[in-house]
């Protein structure tokens, strides 16, 4: 029997003790999006965690400015949820959902679409947030072929968006390196513009004023390919990854107009902007907007265990409703959609984040988070601040010649002092757990001020 002591630096068992730090073994993990020659030769370890904050492989406590990736909204080491999954393992490890069910999936699906507007009201189950966009870009084209109109296979994505890494992810996304290696690997794919413009927007408050003409350029594609070619048109509501980049007012809106005027789906990839990050369940809420397909993983299960999942609405589930009624209506799905234990995470997380008022809570810190983001305005080398919710980014002036250099130096010495920040290029991007109070957000703007104050 293992027992956990010291915040999780060490593990005592009657045979050893095992002593977290650096392994004796780099070599055999290829880490993903990572410099591994970099990283190996100076790995950064993470061993334990508790509420805001990771212990390191040196025993330092280290304020999680990122939730991790995006995903843990509620904090860490959440025992509410750790006690649902061994409950749950315990009573059904594993069930099938290929012509079988279990009752954490409905139940689950249930509570998912409680707060979402109107009829979108059907919930189809992944494994992460790629996986939840391939589901939704097939859904969007067999949708439209069991209307009779199969012509429609274009699919619109936008310059920095970001839709994870499986082949349609990356076609529909718009960020060089996710793409140039491998190819455009689905045809009649194209593109809107990005709508980051410091020139106009930069050191905005929330929302920009300027930029919901871009939208209108979706009009440009219909008029370029026929409206009567395009499936459907894919944007984060706010572009996560790229460096948080704030729809401007009005752009989000003018979408669904010109989407409605031509019979094109609307999907919103809510991966990050999901479960409470903007101070609402979803982006969808908080901008009024509503799609047609969302997508979500990340703050699903609270980082715990690889959940994503789609939300479609009436209509498009009710096209899929129209063949014989023994015949498989959608020729899709994964071995772990709805995995039980990944569904009894979930329905943790979701009680957490009701029972704790922390979407409510994020409305309340909001304006705190504001000012203290903006206060980094006057530091060198600060080219614009974004925020929105509990999301902020910190734009930086790349080196010549170097880009990325200035972003990832940042992030290194502010680990260094103890807090966790993603470096995006040349953008420092911040999303930390729901659950943060003033003291972290002093703590986290006061070490990143003191960096940016230093760094060449």
């Amino acid at each position: 029997m293992l027992q956990m002591v010291a915040r999780g630096i060490m593990w005592e068992s009657a045979v050893e003790t095992i002593h977290f730090g650096t392994p004796s073994d780099l070599d055999a993990f290829w880490m993903p999006f990572t410099a591994n020659r970099q990283f190996k030769a100076q790995p950064r370890f993470l061993v334990a965690a508790e509420g805001m904050y990771y212990t390191s492989g040196d025993g330092r406590q280290i304020l999680d400015g990122t939730a991790g990736l995006w995903c843990v909204n509620a904090g860490h080491g959440r025992q509410e949820i750790a006690e649902a999954v061994q409950a749950q393992i315990l009573r059904l490890d594993f069930a099938p959902t290929f012509q079988m069910g279990h009752p954490a999936a409905f139940d689950l699906a249930h509570r998912l679409v409680e707060p979402l507007p109107n009829d979108l009201n059907h919930v189809f189950f992944t494994n992460s947030g790629s996986e939840a966009v391939e589901t939704a870009l097939k859904i969007a084209l067999m949708y439209h072929r069991l209307r009779g109109e199969g012509s429609r296979q274009r699919l619109i994505g936008r310059e920095r968006g970001y839709h994870g890494v499986n082949f349609g992810g990356i076609s529909v996304g718009g960020i060089g390196n996710n793409r140039k290696f491998f190819g455009n690997l689905l045809t009649g794919v194209d593109h809107l513009p990005h709508t980051h413009n410091i020139e106009e927007n930069a050191f905005s408050r929330g929302q920009p004023q300027w930029g919901v003409h871009l939208a209108d350029e979706l009009e440009r594609l219909v008029v370029l390919h026929d409206a009567s070619t395009i499936a459907a048109v894919i944007v984060e509501p706010i572009a996560g990854a790229t460096g948080v980049l704030i729809p401007p007012i009005g752009y989000l809106e003018r979408l669904r107009e010109i989407c409605n005027k031509y019979g094109i789906l609307l999907i919103f990839d809510e991966v990050i902007t999901g479960f409470g990050r903007l101070g609402k369940p979803f982006a969808t809420n908080y901008f009024g907007v509503v799609p047609d397909i969302i997508t979500v993983a990340k703050g699903i299960t609270n980082g715990t265990i690889p959940m994503g999942a789609v939300f479609v609405r009436q209509g498009i589930y009710e096209t899929f409703m129209q063949g014989p009624e023994n015949a498989v209506d959608f020729f899709h799905g994964y071995t772990y959609s709805g995995h039980p234990v990944a569904c009894a995470a979930s329905l943790a997380t979701l009680d957490i984040y009701e029972k704790e008022g922390l979407f409510a809570h994020v409305e309340e810190v909001a304006d705190y988070w504001e000012n203290a983001a903006h206060s980094l305005g006057d530091l060198p080398h600060v080219l614009d601040i974004r925020n929105l919710g509990m999301l902020a980014a910190i734009e930086l002036e790349p080196i010549s010649g170097k880009p990325s250099a200035r972003g990832f130096e940042t992030f290194l010495r502010c680990y260094e002092q103890g807090v966790l920040v993603r470096a995006a290029g040349d953008n420092i991007a911040l999303s930390p757990p729901l659950i943060i109070e003033k003291h972290h957000i002093d703590q986290l703007f006061g070490t990143l001020a003191e960096v940016l104050s230093q760094i060449n």
